[in-house]
């Protein structure tokens, strides 16, 4: 601008020559500043209203358009006597480069209207305008348009309908323009890969890029960063391991988005020593985004110490991490054992000014909940926005950590301040509603899902279905279950529980039936609801059979809870013997469940023997938990063994060990 001024200084007056050579210069150095001021002495020098001045008019409004002054540009636009297709395309590109695609697409319809011809630099635009909003009518009416103008063969224009259509959803139509294409340069082909991708088709995604190299087209660095994502959320491993040796081919390795997308494909394949290898391989210039993927990575590959460490390093290598970052470390902070690195990273949200972001104000909930601090949590939710996110947050921290009272109070409040809860909301507060087990609440809570319109998810209604088990209303839970169009597997594990729970173990079973029968295959949490309903009621053989098809599923494998339901199951009918030969069986070894289960056995049946061995265990196993040293004297006092009963008692003492006293929960 300095240039500037010095000419004006020395060659005023102005020709019209002269101030259109210095609009040409403030053009290229996109100089607002400059652009006022030669706007200020075009007026003042009277330039404006002579012949030249439509031309020096047009320039003036295209240098404030490309600057980003939209609205200057408007002006000078709206006052020109003669508007050209290049004043046009101008302002529309202006437009669409700062996002204000609605404005942009008004003035193509007005171009038109006005009988201005679009050309090869108006659709571009205009379709990416279309696509951003997204505006599928719009944009099918511009791609007529571009067909009757003759542009449509154009190879930019239809890189851009492909976008267009993609960003629509419409994979189809942009897969037929591709298909169409006489001349497809690198660009059209990584067009249609990031399309799929971004339209949740990754295994479409891959078989693009197969074409394309198949076709012998070079591929570059926005293949690589357009197919890898697609190779990590297929878990693609040896796909991605192939893009990389062409990364290697090419070239590419130390180019950052590559190298980052690299890692974040090999860290969601789960390999993770790869990724890190890549991470600290070479000397290459690694950004926020490097150090927040290898972050994300380790978290997601349960290395949550390591992601912490990392996050240590990031701030001695000068790198300002961004929310992204922050969230991701918080997310690594799940219990009580990191919550001082919780602390510390709370503190670094304040000192980057971060913390009113909502996502983190969400995730800084999360983690204090996660650690078990709903205090602080309570702290961080009563300073931050009360939008639906954070009140979610919040509630599911009580739900979680057992404080049901809290969470349905919260929910109330949220409702009180006219936040509108979302389905999140409802799957952090339904569990609570279950737990409570209030028949009147679960009452309120279903008319409430009704009004709201929840209940037409199926995820809603199962948690319905699962409050009014816990009360015992299973006739409604039952009702509820029935209506759903859809029965997925943890809505006939909720109903199939709620039921053993109660004691209505053939009902139970015969569900478990109905469920097979349809098709749906049994998981864990079924196969443990069935084993307790079995135990409880009595019901062994049917029991056994059951964990027999468990034993057979390829599916699903017993876990060691599974094994002390069924040593719980046998040792009440008095099949000690069969219970122990079964925990030496075990593919594993056997935990507190286990041994708890065949003690509780002995002392319904006053088995001396297995009792005393079950104890041993547990003693090692658990040597503060009172309630074994308590069994094993009723086993003695049950059968005359009273100096045995006060030794035990006696062993209690002497550890320092006191048995809690009785309470009521009412």
């Amino acid at each position: 601008m300095k240039l500037i001024s010095k000419e004006v200084a020395s060659l005023l007056p102005f020709t019209p020559s002269q101030f259109l050579h210095l609009l040409q210069s403030s053009t290229q150095s996109l100089s607002l500043h400059g652009a006022k001021k030669l706007h200020a002495f075009l007026l003042t020098s009277g330039v404006l209203f002579s012949a030249a001045g439509t031309h020096l008019l047009s320039k003036l409004t295209s240098l404030y358009s490309l600057s980003g002054h939209l609205s200057h540009a408007r002006n000078l636009f709206e006052q020109m006597p003669k508007r050209t297709t290049f004043l046009y395309n101008t302002l529309i590109r202006g437009h669409v480069q700062s996002q204000q695609h609605l404005i942009a697409i008004r003035l193509f319809a007005q171009m038109i209207s006005a009988g201005h011809r679009p050309d090869n630099f108006t659709f571009p635009f205009a379709f990416k305008a279309c696509g951003d909003l997204p505006l599928l009518k719009m944009g099918l009416q511009a791609h007529c348009k571009a067909f009757v103008s003759g542009f449509v063969s154009n190879e930019i224009v239809q890189n851009c309908l492909i976008a267009m259509y993609m960003n629509c959803g419409e994979k189809e139509a942009a897969s037929v323009v591709f298909d169409g294409m006489s001349n497809r340069s690198v660009v059209s082909w990584n067009t249609l890969i990031a399309g799929w991708f971004q339209n949740g088709c990754a295994a479409e995604a891959v078989m693009v890029f197969d074409r394309m190299v198949g076709a012998g087209v070079e591929v570059d660095e926005a293949t690589v960063v357009s197919v890898l994502p697609a190779c990590a959320l297929l878990k693609d491993s040896e796909k991605g391991r192939r893009v990389g040796e062409l990364v290697d081919e090419r070239g590419f390795g130390d180019y950052a988005p590559v190298r980052n997308s690299l890692i974040d494909m090999y860290a969601k394949c789960g390999n993770l020593q790869e990724a890190r290898r890549l991470f600290d391989d070479g000397d290459w210039s690694r950004d926020v985004v490097s150090w927040t993927a290898m972050i994300g990575g380790c978290i997601l590959n349960g290395c949550a110490s390591e992601a912490l460490h990392l996050g240590v390093q990031m701030q001695f290598s000068r790198i300002k991490p961004n929310w992204v970052t922050m969230a991701s470390l918080l997310s690594a902070c799940t219990s009580k054992s990191f919550i001082n690195y919780g602390k510390c990273l709370h503190g670094s949200c304040i000192r980057l000014r971060l913390n009113h972001d909502i996502v983190l104000e969400t995730a800084l909930i999360d983690m204090y909940a996660n650690c078990g601090n709903m205090d602080l949590s309570a702290r961080v939710f009563e300073q931050c926005s009360r939008r639906t996110a954070t009140w979610n947050a919040v509630i599911s921290g009580f739900a979680h950590n057992g404080l049901t009272i809290l969470a349905i109070k919260h929910f109330e409040l949220m409702l009180a301040e006219s936040v509108r809860p979302d389905r999140a909301t409802m799957a952090s507060v339904l569990p609570a509603y279950s737990d409570s087990a209030d028949m009147n609440q679960a009452m309120s809570l279903h008319c409430f899902l009704i009004k709201m319109g929840f209940l037409r998810s199926s995820e809603a209604t199962t948690g319905l279905i699962d409050a009014y088990a816990k009360t015992g209303c299973l006739d409604v839970a039952k009702e509820l279950f029935e209506e759903l169009p859809t029965k997925d597997i943890v809505a006939w594990s909720t109903i199939i529980s709620g039921y053993g729970k109660h004691g209505h173990a053939k009902t139970a079973i015969q569900l478990f039936e109905r469920m097979l029968e349809a098709g749906v295959e049994a998981n864990e949490v079924t196969f443990t609801s069935m084993l307790y309903s079995c135990s409880h009621a009595g019901l062994v053989d049917e029991g056994l059979h059951i964990f027999q098809q468990m034993l057979q599923a390829q599916h699903v494998k017993p876990s060691v809870d599974h094994y002390a339901c069924v040593v719980d199951l046998i040792g009440r009918a008095g099949r000690l013997e069969e219970a122990y030969g079964m925990i030496k069986r075990m593919p594993f070894e056997a935990n507190q469940a286990v041994w708890g289960a065949l003690l509780g056995a002995c002392v319904i049946h006053e088995d001396v023997k297995l009792g005393e061995l079950a104890a041993k265990h547990l003693f090692e196993i658990e040597p503060g938990n009172t309630g074994n040293y308590v069994l094993l004297g009723n086993i003695y006092a049950a059968v005359g063994r009273w100096e045995d009963a006060e030794a035990v008692r006696s062993l209690l003492k002497n550890r320092g060990l006191r048995k809690a006293p009785g309470c009521s929960s009412l």
